[in-house]
């Protein structure tokens, strides 16, 4: 067993699931989405695609290309997220925007897990 596959893997993996957790829940509600559950969900992000970067193949880079369309959506929504609190609170149709744009980002997340799996069963014959 690789361990830099494995660890590689993981990243990829839990910055999918984190990013779901995130995106849960009415699009609207403050008290469904935790900013520091986003903030997580920034940081595995961004250690994934620094994971990618060694990954010189054409599926690497497919990788890497969807890695960095879901840290620039979860980067947007933080931008907007700071801008956009007041410290009364968020207003439910800018958590939608952010919201969104985590769900974005989960697309994107999901395209590199699916690319993963592909490529462990080429592998694989």
């Amino acid at each position: 067993m690789n361990l830099e596959k494995v660890v590689f893997s993981f990243f990829i993996v839990l910055a999918l699931t984190i990013n779901f957790g995130f995106f849960l829940g009415d699009i609207d509600n403050p008290h469904h989405h935790n900013i520091y559950e986003f903030f997580a969900a920034i940081v595995v992000s961004l250690t994934a695609t620094i994971l990618k970067f060694g990954d010189r193949s054409s599926m690497g880079t497919l990788l890497l290309a969807s890695s960095l369309v879901a840290d620039l959506q979860l980067i947007i929504g933080a931008i907007i997220w700071a801008f956009a609190d007041t410290g009364n609170g968020i207003a439910p149709e800018t958590l939608a925007s952010i919201v969104s744009l985590s769900g974005g980002a989960l697309l994107a997340n999901f395209v590199s897990v699916t690319l993963l799996l592909i490529e462990t069963a080429i592998l694989r014959r």
